[in-house]
């Protein structure tokens, strides 16, 4: 029997680690960063560690407590350009100088909210899903193919809505297939990465909280709050 999720010493860490890497990397997204042949948005360097905690999350506490913070980080995004938009529209002191730097940095991010919720809704709960669906097949065994094909499905669903409808018409036809190839292939090296560390905070975690989730009966619709 699983332990009622107030009892979970690190379900609400894990949940605010996961929904604070969503909002940075929306709010840095939109500068794209260069090495060598490889161009991505400057996301790349934190946001893949959200699909990180998204596995951890499911291996762990199954997918309907995750579908709870996938939830949590899309409206922690709402709440960040209703501010975002406030900070820009209200009145600036007389001695205020940097109000067109705030406005065209933050001022595009709007945009990049709504690729969000295409990308990262679309991306996480496929992400989620098929490693909660892998795990039952696999009988909890093998958890870095969970870990590995979960990611690939995933982030192609993430990165492909995301880029196209964050950047398309603002980026050049050529830039935008560049950067979907190149953004994609380091989010699954950076996952591929992370699977040892992945695997030390799994068990450690398991071990601590008592317990690991199965999703046989869980039902698995993205819209729905109650588990």
């Amino acid at each position: 029997m699983e332990r009622d999720a107030v009892e979970f010493r690190y379900l609400t860490l894990l949940a605010g680690l996961f929904v604070a890497t969503v909002l940075v990397s929306n709010t840095i997204a939109q500068k794209p960063i260069q090495w060598g042949s490889l161009t991505a948005p400057a996301a790349i360097v934190l946001f893949p560690m959200s699909y990180i905690f998204g596995d951890v999350l499911t291996e762990v506490y199954g997918y309907a407590r995750t579908r709870h913070v996938i939830w949590t980080g899309l409206f922690a995004n709402v709440l960040m350009v209703i501010g975002y938009e406030l900070a820009i529209a209200l009145p600036g002191a007389s001695f205020w100088t940097q109000q067109e730097a705030l406005r065209s940095v933050l001022g595009p991010v709007p945009r990049l909210v709504i690729a969000s919720y295409f990308g990262y809704l679309a991306g996480e709960f496929v992400n989620s899903f098929v490693l909660a669906k892998l795990k039952v097949l696999t009988q909890g065994r093998h958890l870095w193919t969970r870990i590995v094909g979960s990611t690939i499905i995933g982030q192609l669903v993430d990165t492909l809505l995301f880029v196209l409808v964050g950047f398309a018409g603002l980026w050049p036809r050529s830039q935008l297939v560049r950067v979907v190839l190149s953004l994609y292939g380091l989010k699954v090296g950076y996952e591929v990465l992370a699977t040892p560390a992945t695997y030390m905070i799994v068990g450690f975690l398991k071990r601590t909280e008592g317990v690991d989730h199965y999703d046989t009966t869980t039902e698995f619709t993205p819209f729905r709050w109650r588990m």
